[in-house]
């Protein structure tokens, strides 16, 4: 005999509606395919079982993310403590662009670069990173999935290009003759 729902309750089915096609696409950007569904389709089953404890906490929303970014960490693989953002530097609109092949490598050079400062960043400004510059999510809709103020969300996408402009492109000391 089982205490509960045979199907999550309404309330559960419609926040998964709405959000389950963001939570698709952060996924994506660390997993493949089969690995993205895997953790999504798993995020929503964790929620459906602590559904009580997520509408009992500050934020629903909130509540949500964490479990969802804890089951898409949990299957990506790490360096150094990080995760691996290598694999989709080959999915970017700059590198489909270029034609050239010389082009080409150094566009997946300097991909490859920007990921790997990309995955050193805090986990929230990572998040916010992800969402807006590789899935492409208005602000106003990733303060909506992560459960933040909108300012929250400007602000971490402001200190993150901060950081990744100083990494990629370091200002020149006055001894540099290049």
């Amino acid at each position: 005999m089982t205490t509960s729902h045979a199907v999550p309750p309404l309330d559960h089915r419609a926040f998964r509606e709405l959000v389950e096609s963001f939570y698709g696409l952060y996924a994506q950007v660390f997993l493949e395919d089969d690995q993205r569904d895997t953790a999504v389709s798993d995020t929503f089953d964790i929620l459906w079982l602590r559904w009580n404890d997520a509408l009992a906490s500050p934020d629903t929303r909130k509540f949500a993310w964490n479990v969802l970014r804890t089951t898409v960490m949990a299957r990506t693989p790490h360096v150094d403590g990080r995760p691996e953002l290598g694999w989709a530097a080959f999915d970017t609109v700059a590198l489909q662009s270029v034609i050239a092949a010389p082009d080409r490598v150094e566009q997946i050079a300097e991909t490859l670069d920007l990921f790997k400062a990309m995955s050193s960043l805090p986990d929230h400004q990572l998040d916010v990173m992800v969402l807006r510059r590789l899935c492409g999510i208005t602000p106003e809709d990733v303060s909506g999935l992560l459960g933040v103020p909108l300012a929250t969300v400007r602000s971490d996408e402001r200190h993150a290009v901060h950081f990744l402009e100083s990494v990629i492109c370091p200002p020149e000391t006055e001894g540099n003759t290049a």
